[in-house]
């Protein structure tokens, strides 16, 4: 398997709480982030997955955390998609300080919404190979 896809991310002041660390909240934006991040890494923007007629869907999300973030922190996100045989796929992330401590990991369900039925698609592999230049970056 190749390396994980990573981004890095500034914690900025404003994402913090009252207890001076990162709001709960925030690592969702994060990962959120990278995912987007790896699937323009491939080749794939917003704007073609929308002219194809789908939008990328979170079904579930789970979050374990370890070890605050502070404000100045510089972080790592990393994003794998795992691809089944059917019409949802994982992703599993995980978010490191840069002395390589682990301050979260996140584990996701996701698909591909047929924009006119509402209806997840069959087969999301089909259309990320398809807009893909480089689908290695997504695990295709």
């Amino acid at each position: 398997m190749a390396e994980p896809f990573s981004v890095s991310i500034s914690v900025r002041g404003y994402e913090t709480d009252a207890q001076g660390h990162v709001n709960q909240a925030v690592y969702l934006q994060y990962a959120e982030h990278a995912r987007w991040s790896v699937l323009r890494a491939a080749g794939i923007e917003q704007a073609d997955l929308l002219a194809k007629g789908v939008g990328p869907v979170a079904l579930e999300n789970t979050i374990r955390y370890f070890s605050e973030l502070r404000a100045g922190d510089e972080v790592e996100v990393t994003c794998v998609f795992v691809w089944g045989e059917r019409k949802t796929f994982r992703i599993e992330q995980s978010i490191r300080k840069a002395d390589g401590t682990e301050a979260a990991e996140l584990r996701s369900v996701g698909g591909l919404l047929d924009l006119t039925e509402r209806q997840m698609v069959r087969d999301p592999r089909e259309y990320f190979r398809a807009l893909a230049d480089d689908p290695t970056v997504i695990g295709l």
